[in-house]
């Protein structure tokens, strides 16, 4: 079977893979050093804090992974100091939100492509003590090398879709010889711990320690930061309601214009800020917010005036790392990926800053964290653009509702914090059987 996958990676890796890398290592600036560490090609520098130290090497895909790793990085800090930790992410965005966000890591990286020789060198050149992968980042080579140098793999806020599951599926054994590869699962909920089950998981290595998400500290923002936010994006104090758009996909963009245009009718100083899920279509979204007429500005430009900013109705947040502290300028939040069939995304970001959230009927990737905060009267769903602008409308117009949702927002993230401190147990125990 891995002769099979083997061969497949490596032609689909020359067929698509690498022609689209070459074509970004001549238009994007910096992409050299992604493409060289994503190759195997690391400096000798790059890891030396870590190398050969038995370091926890903490792996996660994108941004949100980023969010769920930083939490326990502190914990890992705060209990085994002299640890060494790694951390690796596949996206240029994951990539930069670990250097933000976790300064605590002694060494980040961009993690190896899945070909043979890539994986299995960089284990060896690393040497790390545990590997603990974010949610499901299963790599059959990359995990193949782990179990051949006998070292410790754990998963951590494991989430399993109803999607995935389905597709996993269909890998069989190959899945299950990745699975049997892992020590311990320490899954979300009892859900993703039942599909893990189902997909071949030995459920004496599974447990259920919650969400990291809840214990995220990163996006923390004091008055004075939101103050200095309300600035830097020209908000003034006649601003009202501020809309936050966050994580939009194609389609969603227009609809929240829809729903803005209905909103400024009755709120003529509301103003919209929109942060794409994806950075490459920020040319796109100019052309549907001009079929609008609205004067728009960018985050990036904006940073780059002294003293007080020009006011826009619509504002684009085209910068990395920012949305989950962008959030706290916000009366009212939708989050995107929900109006659209894409399962949703993190709703647990705006919800840490009180915050009342919308959201499309799409939330199949985010069901528990979308169940706990619409139980509580945090979040609603809407259908579709005339239910977002009723929405708007409704929450916009009610200060009592808008705090009750904001408070029921902060309580769910009180009352499910733990998760780090969990995970922490669970590792601290893999490793004092493994040394």
């Amino acid at each position: 079977m891995y002769i099979f996958y083997n061969i497949l990676v490596t032609f689909l890796f020359i067929l698509l893979v690498l022609p689209y890398f070459l074509y970004r290592l001549v238009v994007e600036k910096g992409f050299g050093h992604r493409f060289r560490q994503a190759m195997g090609l690391v400096h000798r520098e790059e890891i030396e804090p870590v190398a050969g130290t038995g370091c926890i090497w903490l792996h996660g895909a994108s941004v949100g992974e980023m969010v769920a790793l930083s939490p326990l990085v502190k914990e890992i800090k705060n209990i085994m100091p002299e640890k060494k930790v790694l951390v690796s992410a596949v996206t240029v965005g994951g990539y930069d939100m670990a250097r933000q966000i976790m300064p605590e890591a002694d060494a980040i990286i961009n993690y190896p492509m899945d070909l043979p020789l890539v994986a299995s060198t960089m284990v060896r050149r690393i040497r790390p003590g545990i590997f603990i992968m974010v949610e499901t980042e299963l790599w059959p080579n990359f995990l193949r090398a782990i179990r051949e140098q006998n070292i410790p793999a754990m998963m951590m806020n494991g989430r399993i879709s109803e999607k995935s599951a389905k597709s996993y599926r269909y890998l069989s054994g190959f899945l299950r010889d990745m699975l049997d590869t892992v020590n311990l699962f320490c899954m979300q909920s009892s859900i993703d711990a039942k599909y893990i089950a189902q997909l071949g998981a030995d459920p004496g290595k599974i447990v259920v320690t919650g969400n990291t998400k809840f214990d995220q500290t990163y996006a923390e923002v004091t008055a004075e930061d939101l103050a200095a936010y309300k600035t830097e994006l020209g908000l003034g104090e006649d601003a009202f309601p501020i809309i936050v758009a966050g994580s939009t996909h194609r389609s969603e963009e227009e609809a929240v214009l829809v729903s803005f245009t209905a909103l400024r009718k009755k709120y003529p100083h509301a103003r919209l800020i929109i942060a794409p899920r994806k950075l490459n279509r920020i040319e796109e979204i100019k052309k549907v917010n001009a079929k609008f007429g609205y004067a728009m500005a960018c985050r990036s430009k904006l940073k780059e005036i002294e003293g007080r900013r020009p006011e826009f109705p619509v504002l684009l947040l085209d910068t990395i790392g920012e949305l989950g502290r962008i959030y706290a300028v916000g009366d009212i939040v939708f989050v995107g990926g929900s109006l659209v069939h894409y399962g949703g995304h993190n709703v647990l970001e705006p919800a840490a800053h009180a915050k009342p959230i919308l959201v499309g009927p799409s939330m199949e990737d985010f069901k528990d964290s979308y169940s706990l905060l619409s139980r509580a009267g945090a979040c609603r769903r809407v259908s579709d653009a005339d239910g977002l602008t009723e929405a708007f409308l409704e929450i916009a117009g009610d200060d009592v509702l808008r705090k009750k949702m904001g408070d029921a927002s902060i309580q769910i993230i009180r009352e499910n914090r733990g998760a780090a401190q969990r995970t922490i147990h669970y590792l601290t125990d893999l490793l004092g059987r493994e040394i």
